[in-house]
């Protein structure tokens, strides 16, 4: 006999009432990237330590989660500390150390409530080590959770991961568990940080800037890029949504040529 399927609450609306447009699934992206950009702008426009916009993110990227549940994306991937954000102030990077873990530790069990998957990706080294283990605990605890998959990008950046899956190629290939003619594209994927994550549909980044800035190379390939105007303190699941109707209107190609 089948086992019933666990059933997950609903989330919660937000505050203003406002539902999600309504947006075939067809349409809707299965994989959003974020660059949550914009937390020191904000609390520097208010007279506040850049901790302060950061300590205000943290909403934001509930909200931004709902948002996702509610509209049915199934990956959600952001850009929680980058390999060049330890080129900040030593008392800036030690602060972020605790927020990611602290952040992780308070909201692990909100996630599984609503059967979130926890996932991360990055380099395990120069990360504290009580961040790593509340990392791996969330990735624990949330495994066998299905309605969308919350991918935490700590000490991660885009050409480190590139790098760190050549030099695994590279041992392989020395130690004869590979042949330089099999190393295919598909080949290469599996030795990313997270060989499972699908490819970006729609990468998203706040503040206005409109760059990349490391993240997610290889998988954001063919993604759609929007920028939007709005500092991350001050995002909510209203811009994701109006990110995925922009989305929703661009034609997708993947290099193919128009029909005529």
């Amino acid at each position: 006999m089948a086992r019933a399927r666990k059933k997950f609450p609903t989330v919660p609306r937000h505050s203003s009432g406002v539902k999600p447009p309504g947006i075939s699934s067809t349409f809707v992206p299965n994989h959003v990237a974020i660059v949550m950009d914009g937390n020191g702008r904000w609390a520097k426009e208010r007279g506040l330590p850049r901790t302060a916009g950061h300590e205000a993110g943290e909403l934001a990227l509930l909200d931004a989660v709902y948002g996702a549940l509610e509209i049915g994306v199934k990956y959600l991937t952001v850009y929680a500390f980058s390999t060049e954000n330890w080129k900040r102030s030593p008392q800036e990077v030690k602060f972020l150390m605790n927020f990611n873990r602290e952040v992780i530790h308070r909201r692990v069990e909100e996630m599984n409530q609503y059967g979130i998957k926890v996932r991360w990706s990055g380099r395990e080294a120069r990360l504290w080590k009580s961040v790593v283990d509340e990392l791996k605990k969330a990735e624990r605890k949330t495994s066998k959770n299905d309605q969308l998959t919350l991918t935490m990008c700590v000490n991660y950046g885009g050409r480190a991961e590139i790098a760190d899956a050549m030099i695994e190629i590279a041992q392989d290939v020395k130690a004869r568990k590979l042949k330089p003619a099999a190393i295919t594209e598909k080949k290469i994927k599996k030795y990313l940080y997270e060989p499972t994550l699908p490819d970006v549909d729609l990468f998203l980044r706040t503040s206005g800037e409109q760059r990349t800035s490391n993240f997610l190379l290889w998988q954001s390939a063919y993604a759609e890029m929007v920028f939007m105007d709005v500092l991350w303190p001050d995002f909510d699941r209203r811009h994701l949504w109006q990110a995925i109707e922009i989305y929703a209107k661009r034609e997708r190609r993947f290099g193919d040529a128009k029909p005529n």
